[in-house]
């Protein structure tokens, strides 16, 4: 099998130079972009409506195109999920990811075009193995199997001849013969819906191969972890696959759960992560500088088109938007894209940050949706996930899982946020876990800090912590084990922190 690394790692290395050109011409890059999305999308029923045909430059799309979430593209969505074509796109659709719906009770039907599947998450693909063996040329990921933990593909409730799943399983299904070779478990298994049967099949699966790397969300890849090694008795896994090498991670923050694969997992310096921004709508952006942790180049001929809402504006109705030109290193964006499957100035609910402007690079903020601010004090999910890293650390724990609420004032009781946190054991020192934690929010977030000085408006925070395995199961009778399913880390609402206490009592 090291002849097959030897010419794969060749073929793929050799797109490096194609990266490094829109590096080095970022903003020719996105124009080329922009000029071929919206002729291709020139003759499509939303073209015709918004006039592509006469549009000469990126003022007039702004000038002519709304803004749009979800709820309000939905009509148009709709159609083309009911088996209309050459509405958004003119190739045919037939494939849609379904969203892991955290930001809504209802499911998100997202188009998937041959064109965004080949040239944006494939393409995705095939640039992390190419930044990956460029900064590791001596690597040998060829040599065993990669896993694929995913999610499950079913028909189209609209449209039967047509699919809808987690684009996890959307990938897989259509991948290339070769790539299917190198990874395991068998499509079989890896698109089962049954998360618990999945689980066992894998595990069995595993054991008996010679595993290199992982693709996973940390969440669920944590649990196979786990479970895996109960089951086998290793110390680590190492013992069970001494060659792995990369986990590659994406969906949440790796950095509360760094030190568990680090020190539990793969306690080796011989073993690499890297970090990828492939969602639903598309893939992003891949992590390029392994010592920057968190950092990610921007992808930018992707058949993609960005822009950027401070998020300052982004209650205003109609909020000026920004290109990659014009945007300013750390501060809090909204993400807009236009895509080659059809979505138009599409908010995805995802905020960044650029932490380079040459190149382009970004990590991930938090969710346009997913804050706490009842009380002024603008919490955001980077803000909350150095929080508990920083208590974990100062107690010895490992974080699985938490989310946060507001506790409303009544009468004459101040606010205060309440948190359901599951590690790998309860603090001993409970208090210690919970100054820490407000403590470093209060660090990084000076509208928090101003909130809590004095007790002005906030309280000490709330905290219960609950048994292993807690938000496993309030997942799985929620319908929502697996794939890219994830735990809603902040709500500006009680929804999430009454439902969960109240499956735990």
């Amino acid at each position: 099998m090291s002849v097959l690394n030897d010419i794969l790692g060749f073929f793929i290395k050799r797109r490096i130079e194609r990266i490094n050109e829109f590096r080095i011409n970022p903003h020719d890059t996105q124009i080329q972009q922009f000029d071929s999305l919206i002729y291709k999308a020139r003759k499509t029923e939303f073209g015709k409506i918004y006039g592509y045909a006469d549009i000469r430059n990126v003022s007039d799309f702004q000038n002519r195109v709304p803004i749009v979430s979800y709820e309000t593209f939905y009509p148009y969505i709709e159609r083309v999920l009911k088996g209309e074509q050459n509405v958004l796109w003119p190739s045919t659709i037939s494939l849609f990811s379904k969203s892991s719906g955290t930001t809504n009770a209802k499911s998100k039907y997202i188009p998937v075009s041959d064109e965004s599947l080949e040239s944006c998450h494939y393409k995705g693909g095939k640039d992390l193995i190419t930044l990956y063996l460029t900064e590791y040329p001596e690597a040998k990921l060829f040599e065993g199997k990669g896993l694929s933990i995913g999610g499950s593909l079913q028909n189209n409730p609209f449209n039967s001849k047509t699919e809808v799943g987690d684009i996890s399983a959307i990938i897989m299904q259509n991948l290339p013969q070769w790539a299917e070779y190198l990874r395991t478990p068998p499509i079989e298994v890896a698109l089962m819906d049954n998360w618990g049967k999945k689980l066992s099949k894998m595990i069995e699966i595993c054991q008996k191969e010679n595993l290199t790397s992982i693709l996973g969300v940390p969440t669920w890849t944590v649990v196979f972890l786990e479970r895996l090694m109960e089951e086998t008795g290793h110390e680590n896994l190492l013992e069970l696959w001494p060659n792995f090498e990369l986990f590659v991670h994406g969906a949440v923050n790796f950095q509360p759960y760094r030190e568990l694969f680090k020190t539990k997992f793969f306690p080796s310096t011989d073993v690499h992560y890297l970090e990828i921004y492939n969602a639903s709508e598309g893939y992003f952006a891949v992590q390029d500088d392994f010592s920057k942790e968190g950092e990610m180049l921007l992808m930018l001929d992707y058949g993609v088109f960005y822009e950027f809402i401070p998020m300052e504006h982004i209650e205003e109705e109609h909020p000026k938007t920004l290109t990659i030109d014009q945007v300013e290193l750390d501060k809090n964006y909204a993400i807009l894209i236009s895509t080659n499957a059809g979505l138009w100035r599409y908010k995805i609910g995802d905020t960044v940050k650029f932490t380079s402007t040459s190149p382009y690079r970004i990590k991930i903020s938090g969710r346009t949706k997913h804050f706490i601010n009842a009380f002024g004090e603008e919490l955001i999910i980077e803000n909350a996930e150095k929080g508990i890293t920083a208590a974990c650390e100062a107690t010895g724990l490992s974080v699985k899982d938490f989310t946060a609420g507001p506790i409303y004032m009544q009468g004459k009781q101040k606010g205060s946020h309440e948190w359901i946190i599951e590690c790998n054991a309860k603090p001993e020192n409970p208090s210690e876990f919970i100054e820490k934690l407000d403590n470093t929010l209060r660090r990084v977030n000076s509208d928090y800090d101003a909130k809590r000085r004095g007790d002005l408006a906030l309280c000490m925070p709330k905290v219960h912590f609950v048994n292993e395995g807690t938000f496993y199961s309030w997942m799985e009778k929620r319908g929502k084990l697996g794939g890219q399913n994830k735990v809603p880390r902040l709500s500006n609402n009680r929804e999430f922190i009454e439902d969960i206490l109240a499956f735990i009592n």
